[in-house]
């Protein structure tokens, strides 16, 4: 086996939804097919679109309307510090919608979770009574506020 792959269903977004992900995370398209007379999409439209961002590679498939993204399975999206945190999560945002404690909806309803795991990891697993205010103080956050987090972790 080469690699696990992940295959995104849409309806009939897939180019758009490639040309996306690879601009938000600095990809590159890698193969298009299209579907053939007799097939179950009309004939030359775009099949599938296979992309790498991230050292990962994706399909995304025009399949139709019959499926859609739900919160059961997101991708995480782990940043260094606040500035890439807000990079990625005001681009992945953008047309989407925002959720609670780091969480969103892009454009096309695939779920995500903008986080930085340093600065988590040091409120969170450190001093027990610091962790419950950084968590109260992130249960009330859209977008990860690590400066806030920070501040209520240290009782401010």
């Amino acid at each position: 086996m080469d690699t696990l792959r992940t295959c995104l269903w849409l309806d009939t977004q897939a180019e758009e939804a490639a040309a996306f992900y690879c601009s938000v995370f600095d990809g590159k398209i890698t193969g298009t097919t299209h579907y053939t007379e007799g097939s179950m999409r009309e004939a030359g439209m775009v099949m599938t679109v296979d992309f790498e961002v991230a050292g990962m590679r994706f399909t995304a498939l025009n399949g139709g309307d019959q499926f859609t993204f739900d919160e059961a399975v997101s991708f995480q999206v782990p940043c260094r510090g606040q500035e890439e945190l807000d990079r990625y999560w005001y681009a992945l945002s953008e047309g989407g919608s925002q959720g609670p404690c780091g969480w969103l909806k892009d454009r096309f309803g695939l779920s995500w979770q903008v986080y930085d795991p340093e600065a988590m990891e040091r409120m969170l697993g450190g001093d027990p009574e610091g962790a419950a205010r950084a968590m109260a103080a992130m249960m009330q956050m859209s977008r990860i506020d690590v400066a806030e987090m920070e501040r209520a972790y240290a009782g401010g």
